[in-house]
C-alpha cells in the first residue's frame, strides 16, 4: 500500500474509521462471526494498468445474496468503481449497469455482474478492468441489508431525487423529486429501483452514486460527536470478513476519509438496451467507459460525463 501524505490532521484521523463504516463498510475483520455481511478482498496486483502513484481504486458491489449464501459466489445488484486521491482529496465513482453485456474469459459473453458468480472478486475485478482500464486494488462486496442496518445505524442520509418514482414491491408510494431524506429501508429501495425509473439500469446506478454521497456527507457531519464513529466501527466489526491486515485497513480508511465532498465526480456508462442469449441486457458504451477510465485513471477525477 503506498504511503498517504503526513499533513492529515487530528480531526481527519479521528473521523477516518466512520466514513469507511458508511461510505464503503472497511473496517478491521472480525473472522469469528459467519456468515459475513461485508466482504472486502484485496486483489494482488499483477502488472496491469497503471494508475497514479496517490490513486486507491475500491469496486464496490451491492450483493443480494441470501444469508446462508456465499457473497463472493453471487452476481452483484450495484457495481460502481471509486477512486480516490490521497494526495488532492478528489474522488469519483464510475457507475457500471449490472447488465452489461462483456466477454468474460473461459466463459463468452455474459452479463458482467456475473463475473463474481463464476470467478469471484477476482474475476469481478478483471471484469473491470477490460471495460474500463482500471484494475481495482479492492473489491468490497455488502449484503443489501446489512446496508440497510448501517444507514439506520448513522441515523438516515439525505439525497438529491431529480425525478419521482415508485416500485410496486420495493416502495409503493415512490419517492418525490427535490431533497429527500432516507432510511435504511429507502436508501435500499432507492438505490435497487430499476423499473420505475425512465433511464433504467442507468439511472438506477446514478442513484447508487447519489446515495453513496448521501452517506458521505452524514458521515462528515456527525464524525465529531462523541461515540458517533465509536458505535459505527461496532456494528461493522461483528460482520465482516476480509483479507486485508490492520495495517492497510488503516491506510485505506485513511484515503477515505480525506475526500472532500465538493472534488467528488460521477459518471455513469451509457450503452444500449437490447437482448442477447434470450435476457435483456446493456451494451454497453466501451469508448466512452474507455475514455472515463483514461481521464480518471491517475488523479481520480472525471472532467466530464
Amino acid at each position: 500500500m503506498r504511503p498517504l501524505p503526513l499533513h492529515i490532521g487530528r480531526r481527519l484521523r479521528t473521523g477516518l474509521l466512520g466514513c469507511v463504516l458508511a461510505a464503503t463498510a472497511l473496517v478491521v475483520p472480525d473472522a469469528s462471526v459467519q456468515p459475513a455481511d461485508v466482504e472486502l478482498v484485496k486483489i494482488q496486483q499483477a502488472g496491469g494498468v497503471s494508475v497514479g502513484p496517490d490513486v486507491v481504486w475500491i469496486l464496490a458491489v451491492g450483493s443480494d445474496a441470501r444469508r446462508g449464501q456465499d457473497m463472493l459466489r453471487s452476481r452483484g445488484d450495484a457495481l460502481q468503481l471509486v477512486g480516490i486521491n490521497t494526495r488532492t482529496r478528489a474522488a469519483t465513482a464510475i457507475g457500471v449497469p449490472r447488465d452489461s453485456w462483456v466477454d468474460l474469459p473461459g466463459h463468452g459473453r455474459q452479463k458482467i455482474n456475473s463475473a463474481l458468480y463464476f470467478g469471484g472478486p477476482k474475476a469481478m475485478a478483471e471484469a473491470m478492468t477490460r471495460l474500463i482500464g482500471i484494475r481495482p486494488e479492492y473489491v468490497m462486496v455488502t449484503r443489501f441489508p446489512f446496508f440497510e442496518d448501517m444507514v439506520d445505524s448513522i441515523g438516515g442520509i439525505e439525497v438529491d431525487n431529480p425525478r419521482a418514482f415508485s416500485d410496486p414491491y420495493l416502495k409503493k408510494d415512490g419517492f418525490r423529486p427535490g431533497r429527500i431524506r432516507l432510511g435504511g429501508y429507502d436508501a435500499m429501495a432507492f438505490s435497487r429501483i430499476r423499473k420505475g425509473l425512465a433511464g433504467g439500469d442507468f439511472d438506477r446506478s446514478a442513484n447508487q452514486q447519489r446515495t453513496l454521497r448521501g452517506i458521505h456527507a452524514r458521515i462528515r457531519s456527525q464524525a465529531d460527536r462523541p461515540g458517533f464513529i465509536e458505535r459505527g466501527v461496532m456494528t461493522v466489526l461483528k460482520h465482516m470478513s476480509t483479507n486485508v491486515g490492520p495495517a492497510d485497513l488503516y491506510v485505506l480508511a485513511q484515503a477515505v476519509a480525506q475526500v472532500e465532498p465538493a472534488r467528488i465526480t460521477t459518471c455513469v456508462i451509457r450503452g444500449r438496451i437490447g437482448s442477447a442469449a434470450g435476457q435483456s441486457v446493456v451494451f454497453p458504451d466501451v469508448a466512452q467507459a474507455r475514455r472515463l477510465g483514461d481521464d480518471a485513471r491517475r488523479d481520480a477525477t472525471l472532467k466530464g460525463c
